[in-house]
């Protein structure tokens, strides 16, 4: 891999951003790195410089900010520092019943979920099909295989990542572009503890790392696929929920999450 190329990678301060920009250095990419937390980027950026003796960017950003997304934008479209792979993974959930739920949080999710998204995949693949190479990784959830009752929002904001990216997969096709999704299930990250969802009664067999999701997303990658469901187990959920009717799984994945519902 030559160390010219160069990876942007959202959310990257932790969890599965976080172990993106790690394994995507030890590739042999430089890394632009991407989220809220300064102190984080800077510390991540130190790590992944002496991992391969690369480059590594910090560019500090809140991707629900109007202004500091187009400064995002700006740096993925430019065509003197090309980026070869964009990481969309920076994302959040909310819980409980909408009814009852901070409309302006709501939005916000929308915003970073799917706005920020679809703003920076439409920047990157100007220059992308333009030069014949790159690719896209958009980072959903399995959540986005069925509606998800007391987390309403956040599996709408996904199965939205889930058909747009798939779409752009086949439209992509002949240019030299690539765009896969990517779909995980439970992730030992902090992110359970962020959207308060109680995450204690599941089991430890349906958890994977963020090293692992990001191994398994690494290699559907390369191989052109455009989808990725990491895990035997998460495959035969989005195999399950694709057959049955949405009535069924609704209700299911209710039960689930109510048991999760602090």
């Amino acid at each position: 891999m030559s160390p010219s190329k160069t990876a942007l990678v959202t959310g990257a301060s932790t969890g599965i951003g976080r172990a993106f920009a790690v394994e995507l250095a030890a590739r042999g990419y430089n890394v632009v790195v991407v989220a809220r937390d300064v102190v984080k980027l800077e510390a991540l950026a130190q790590e992944l410089k002496g991992s391969n003796g690369g480059d590594a960017e910090v560019l500090p950003a809140d991707l629900t900010d109007p202004d500091q997304l187009r400064v995002v934008e700006e740096r993925v479209a430019d065509t003197s520092r090309p980026i070869d792979l964009l990481v969309n993974n920076a994302g959040f959930a909310t819980m409980g019943r909408f009814a009852a739920s901070e409309i302006d949080r709501e939005i916000e999710e929308i915003s970073l979920n799917v706005v920020a998204l679809v703003r920076l995949s439409r920047a990157s693949l100007a220059p992308m099909v333009e030069r014949g190479s790159g690719g896209l990784i958009n980072v959903a959830s399995i959540a986005a295989f069925q509606p998800n009752p007391l987390n309403a929002t956040y599996g709408a904001t996904k199965a939205y990542v889930n058909s747009f990216s798939q779409a752009v997969h086949e439209e992509l096709k002949g240019t030299g572009v690539k765009c896969m999704v990517l779909c995980p299930g439970f992730t030992r990250t902090d992110f359970q503890a962020n959207a308060n969802i109680d995450s204690g009664e599941v089991p430890d067999f349906l958890w994977q790392t963020s090293e692992e999701v990001v191994a398994s997303a690494l290699r559907a990658y390369d191989r052109g696929r455009a989808v990725c469901v990491p895990g035997a187990l998460n495959t035969g959920v989005a195999a399950f929920t694709g057959f049955m009717p949405s009535g069924v799984t609704r209700r299911v994945a209710a039960m689930v999450i109510r048991r999760a519902e602090k």
